[in-house]
């Protein structure tokens, strides 16, 4: 099938005599998570990771991804065409230079300029041109030749009262107006959707478990234009619109706008989110400041509204993980649990907490060789049986009014090896040591980085990702530009300083091939210190509650500062959940939070 779509595609190429063709992940706004009709790399390669770029030439077909998918990929381009390129490994060359090696003299390179952001669109043009080549961007080929398609989302948009949200559209919007004052910019062109929906107060559906509206906004000096589709807005978000002078226009009228922008002004944009289509539609005359987003820093600073509500949201998120944990340690051996049963228990745990919204993004519940997948889905085909041994990792969140969650526990189900129990007590130890970090204000994720890997290296260890991301309200669990890594990745943009009120996970883990994966993750907020001679001092609170499995841990194998740490934060635990669990659940997490 992978083999009869990629011909299909290169007849298409042939006709328009395209030699080499680039299927990014992605939609019209770069968005991390994209709908059903936009998952075309899916389509043509059949892996179903979230992350990746098809390269599909005449002769060859490649597929890129990161290191957190390829033991899934190599699982599910097997059999097909395609070939898996481990992006970062040694000798693997990357998207950009296999182009640069293999488009010949003279060749045109194909892409759809709506999913390819500008700052690539340039970086493959140029490529063209060095090769006296040519670029073909205005038609998805894919699309040509995808059969059922799915139909662009069009789920109802709703407005996030200002009790959620701490801030109004028009604070926000006078703020982004001064930093655009500071750019000298008369005109920003926005085109991700997570920040046209914390900009605007509005949520939606439009992409599964990421509640944004497919759309695009242009701010002016003095006016705001939304870019959406007429069926998504009720009568009162049509008000709400009027009310805050946001005017409204089609979902697809941005490219016109673009063309129509006068000579003479200048226009802010981040070539990383703004697709290539919408650059190259901008007049020559038109003067462009590139730069990031204002809005994507503005976002990741919560306000105190919103980091109240999130201390909320996490302890009814811990309260419905915590009920789950006492139901899997309970009932496991004594009645028949699979991957799937256990994940949709732990939802309707999630559901009944109050201003439930959806899942934070789809629940990953592994079980034993499963887990090393960093990201493996449960499948009717591939649900595994629960046995009492070994572990269950469960990587998990929920959206609520009053914010996003992502937590990950590593759960044992019986019987552990020495050696689980040593590496579940690694990674535990490399979780509280990023957590218990006290640093001066200026340090980014690149400085904490190695007090989470430093255990695991110390064993000749790694895990293949980032320590830690920032975390949207209400939006993608996956925000920049904060985040904790060891080395700069530059499409990741998550190595900004660390400012009051952001918000990152801290997740190590270790993932062994045909053996298991362990990851225990909490989320940290950022918050300022004493402030001296030396600086501003600044430290982190875990506002994630759960029981990390005292069942795994080998408390000899911890310093006395570290278990001092985790019964620390076991007393946090008991204290926050306690009064919201039966008695009985009481009693469990009472044993699950001793000290040791």
């Amino acid at each position: 099938m992978i083999a009869e779509r990629i011909e299909a595609l290169r007849r298409e190429m042939r006709r328009r005599k395209i030699d080499m063709y680039i299927v990014p992940t992605s939609d019209f706004h770069e968005s991390e998570y994209v709908g059903d009709y936009f998952k075309a790399r899916k389509y043509i390669t059949g892996f179903t990771g979230s992350a990746g770029t098809a390269v599909i030439t005449l002769a060859e077909a490649g597929l890129w991804t990161d290191g957190r998918y390829f033991i899934q990929a190599e699982k599910e381009l097997e059999g097909t065409p395609v070939a898996l390129y481990r992006m970062g490994e040694e000798g693997v060359p990357t998207v950009r230079g296999y182009v640069e090696q293999n488009l010949g003299q003279g060749g045109c390179l194909g892409f759809d300029g709506r999913v390819v952001n500008a700052k690539d669109g340039a970086e493959y043009e140029q490529i063209a041109r060095k090769r006296q080549g040519s670029i073909h961007v205005d038609e998805d080929l894919v699309g040509l030749i995808w059969q059922g398609r799915p139909e662009l989302p069009g789920h109802p948009a709703y407005l996030l009262e200002e009790a959620y949200a701490g801030e109004s559209a028009q604070a926000k919007l006078k703020k982004l107006r001064e930093k655009m004052k500071e750019q000298k910019a008369g005109i920003h062109i926005l085109t991700s959707l997570y920040d046209i929906a914390w900009l605007f107060n509005i949520r939606g559906g439009d992409i599964r478990h990421v509640p944004v509206v497919l759309s695009f906004a242009a701010i002016t000096m003095e006016e705001s234009i939304w870019f959406v589709r007429p069926e998504v807005l009720d009568d009162a978000l049509r008000a709400y619109c009027q009310e805050n002078n946001i005017m409204l226009r089609p979902y697809e009228a941005i490219y016109e706008y673009a063309a129509q922008i006068p000579v003479g002004k200048a226009v802010l944009l981040d070539a990383k989110t703004v697709n290539y289509r919408i650059f190259h539609s901008l007049p020559e005359e038109v003067e462009v400041v590139q730069a990031d987003n204002p809005t994507e820093w503005m976002k990741s600073v919560k306000n105190e509204t919103e980091i109240s509500n999130m201390r909320n949201a996490h302890v009814k998120d811990g309260v419905a993980f915590t009920k789950f944990m006492y139901w899997l340690k309970s009932n496991i051996g004594k009645t028949e649990i699979t991957e799937m049963s256990a994940s949709d228990y732990l939802e309707n745990c999630r559901r009944a907490q109050d201003l439930f919204v959806d899942l934070s993004f789809d629940t990953i519940s592994a079980y034993g060789a499963n887990a090393a997948m960093m990201h493996y889905t449960a499948t009717p085909e591939s649900d595994t049986k629960l046995e009492p041994k070994g572990f269950l990792l469960v990587d998990s969140g929920g959206h609520y009014l009053d914010g996003s969650t992502d937590i990950t526990r590593t759960i044992a189900l019986g019987a552990l090896s020495g050696e689980e129990k040593f590496h579940f007590t690694t990674v535990c130890r490399s979780n509280l040591n990023l957590a218990a970090a006290k640093f001066l204000h200026g340090c980014s994720g690149l400085n904490l980085d190695i007090l989470s890997r430093g255990p695991l290296w110390d064993l000749g260890l790694d895990y293949k990702c980032g320590t830690g991301h920032g975390i949207g309200y209400l939006l993608n669990v996956h925000e920049g530009p904060n985040g904790f890594r060891w080395k700069i990745v530059p499409e990741r943009n998550d190595c900004c300083v660390l400012e009051e009120g952001m918000v990152t996970t801290d997740e190590p883990g270790l993932y062994l091939e045909g053996k298991y994966g362990i990851r225990t993750e909490n989320e940290l907020l950022c918050k300022k210190a004493e402030k001296n001679e030396y600086g501003q001092f600044m430290e982190f609170e875990t506002i994630t509650y759960a029981p990390i499995d005292l069942d795994a841990i080998l408390p000899e194998e911890m310093t006395a500062r570290e278990r001092k740490l985790l019964n620390d934060y076991h007393k946090t635990v008991y204290a926050k959940l306690a009064p919201y669990l039966s008695a009985e659940e009481r009693e469990w997490l009472a044993e699950y939070t001793r000290e040791i």
